[in-house]
């Protein structure tokens, strides 16, 4: 059987459906299976359902999971969604969020099972797409 070494990456552009968080968690164990990551599923599927969920949530457009595991062994788990706006989760500097807060807990969690996070925002004259990628990364042997 031909296997994808390192460097792979796979896109799944979602519609605005609420059955799409899901087809993209499915999504996400197929391919770790497929790469026979399996053992990295359950704090990867957390990171993406976290950022799917924010990306339904706040936007009403399309967005888009993507996975890549780079040569060095990292994997990346990123959502893409149309809304240029930082969530204040993901803002450099933020801090926690407050104990009576109703919503927000979510990106710490991101954080938390991660060693590295970011935004990358998307407004660039001639930009193919506007909008943020929000990712989440962990070398592969720490996912587990």
């Amino acid at each position: 059987m031909t296997t994808v070494a390192a460097p792979w990456s796979y896109t799944l552009q979602l519609p605005h459906d609420p059955r799409a968080p899901g087809i993209a968690r499915a999504t996400l164990r197929t391919v770790l299976a497929a790469h026979d990551l399996s053992a990295l599923t359950p704090t990867a599927e957390l990171v993406a359902a976290e950022l799917l969920a924010n990306a339904h949530l706040h936007t009403a457009g399309p967005y888009a999971l993507r996975l890549r595991q780079s040569e060095e062994g990292r994997l990346r788990v990123a959502v893409w969604d149309s809304d240029p706006r930082v969530p204040p989760g993901f803002a450099p500097g933020a801090g926690p969020v407050g104990g009576d807060a109703e919503s927000g807990r979510g990106l710490y969690l991101v954080q938390a099972c991660a060693e590295s996070w970011g935004v990358s925002v998307l407004r660039e004259p001639g930009a193919a797409r506007d909008g943020k990628l929000l990712w989440a990364e962990r070398q592969s042997d720490d996912l587990a």
